[in-house]
């Protein structure tokens, strides 16, 4: 009955409105609607230029038997999407950037059941995305170890084609199953913001998991952190999770260096109070109790930062060098001084497994349990339209965690 009552008053709005000659301002216009409330067409922030979105509109595809739409809730803009959005690394434009995003399933085919993990999902449901295996097809759920995401695409990072709905920066995202492997799960017991730090968060631990790999990292590990952007600050927010006590951050802005604390840094350097490398790396020994650390993480994109990095770590100690996701330049270290008589044990990491996207959603739940402040790290929020000021805000490093934010 009260159903009744609305869609009368509604028709009675519209008639009046028509008879005033105003129905055309009445409200706000909207795309054309098909069933079940889906619009015909979708708005795509599509990089048509270096430092330059323009906002497009792409028809919506028909919805396959494999395939799902989702509506995009809110996406992250990740250093990779800086990358993009000021050189074209990737050589994608015009492409639609966006894979920190999630959103809700408004359609899907009728052959999908469970997400990558076998979960159930139904329309309503809060999902991401992962990794899309169309040029490697033998990878699968049980495979998730043998292979980052080095081997793969994702969503945000592909070639535009005539779907157009490839990316997070988006009102919709077209998911396409079968053959083009896409790998999605359902993660609708995450708030926005914790789904939003999904895919950096899963960045570091795939970087702890690859330096406990050292087997040198251990609970009372002294461990440095270097860069305290929002990779260095959730790579502490990781070791503090996996109980980690002894951990020093390092980085120049003393905004962030404060944060660090908050999210789990035991004491801070700041390495411009300091002259030289031989005064910061005692800088940081002194944090340590005059102490080098057991174990470093390099979260910087910094050649200068990786050549410093070495001289933190004790005799014996192990390094995990995270901070290049492109290429940024030669470093210059010294391999006797640096490595060899050090006996220094390096990994490399890049990006993530399957497995740790997984792993991720567990360390966010456990991260807020013990009271880290993850949402705070998203300091920006912008409409889908102000898309070219937020990436000049992430450019001008204004804050930590940049976010669009549909309504």
């Amino acid at each position: 009955m009260e159903m009744n009552n609305i869609n009368i008053e509604e028709i009675v709005k519209q008639v009046l409105s028509g008879m005033t000659g105003n129905g055309s301002q009445a409200a706000p216009a909207s795309a054309p609607k098909a069933q079940g409330g889906i619009p015909k067409t979708a708005r795509v922030a599509m990089l048509t230029g270096l430092e330059h979105y323009d906002i497009k509109e792409f028809p919506i595809p028909e919805v396959g038997d494999d395939d799902i739409l989702v509506k995009v809730e809110g996406c992250g803009i990740c250093g990779t999407d800086a990358h993009e959005f000021k050189r074209d690394p990737f050589g994608l434009i015009p492409v639609a950037l966006g894979h920190e995003g999630t959103g809700e399933i408004v359609a899907m085919g009728k052959n999908v059941k469970v997400d990558t993990a076998g979960k159930p999902v139904k329309i309503g449901d809060k999902v991401v995305t992962c990794m899309i295996f169309k040029d490697d097809p033998e990878i699968t759920m049980y495979d998730l170890n043998k292979k980052n995401v080095g081997g793969a695409d994702v969503y945000g990072l592909l070639p535009d084609d005539d779907v157009h709905l490839n990316g997070w920066f988006s009102d919709y995202i077209f998911i396409r199953g079968g053959k083009f492997g896409s790998t999605f799960f359902n993660v609708s017991d995450l708030d926005l913001d914790s789904r939003i730090l999904i895919e950096p968060c899963a960045v570091l631990v795939h970087a702890v998991e690859r330096a406990k790999t050292t087997g040198i990292l251990r609970f009372n590990s002294r461990v440095v952190v270097q860069g305290c952007g929002p990779i260095g600050l959730i790579c502490i927010a990781v070791l503090r999770t996996m109980g980690v006590e002894n951990i020093c951050a390092v980085d120049g802005e003393q905004k962030r260096l404060d944060f660090a604390k908050r999210m789990g840094a035991t004491m801070t350097v700041n390495f411009k109070d300091h002259k030289g490398i031989e005064e910061l790396a005692g800088a940081v020994k002194e944090a340590f109790g005059g102490h080098l650390a057991d174990f470093a993480f390099q979260c910087t994109g910094s050649p200068v930062a990786h050549s410093n990095i070495y001289k933190f770590i004790r005799n014996g100690g192990g390094l995990c060098e995270l901070g290049f996701f492109i290429n940024g330049g030669d470093a210059t270290i010294n391999p006797h001084f640096d490595i060899c008589s050090k006996e220094i044990t390096t990994v490399g990491s890049w990006v993530y497994t399957l497995r740790d996207y997984a792993t991720t959603f567990d360390f966010l739940k456990r991260a807020k349990g013990i009271g880290l402040p993850m949402s705070e790290l998203i300091t920006h929020r912008f409409p889908l339209d102000k898309i070219n000021e937020a990436h000049q805000t992430n450019l001008a490093m204004a804050g930590l965690k940049i976010a669009i934010i549909n309504e």
